[in-house]
């Protein structure tokens, strides 16, 4: 992989950031936190993912 990986403190606060995020956040927050935890996780899994697959020797 040519990039470091990312600072997952501030995978929150981007998310904070967006119209579609903060609009959850405001409707339904409760609902919101439950789907940024889920958010956060699922990124991380792609990362993970992402590193497996350049180890793989082909």
């Amino acid at each position: 992989m040519d990039s470091k990986e990312p600072d997952w403190t501030k995978f929150r606060p981007f998310l904070d950031k967006e119209v579609r995020y903060s609009a959850l956040a405001k409707a339904y927050p409760a609902e919101a936190e439950e789907l940024f935890a889920a958010a956060q996780a699922n990124a991380k899994w792609r990362y993970e993912s992402y590193l497996r697959m350049a180890e793989m020797k082909y």
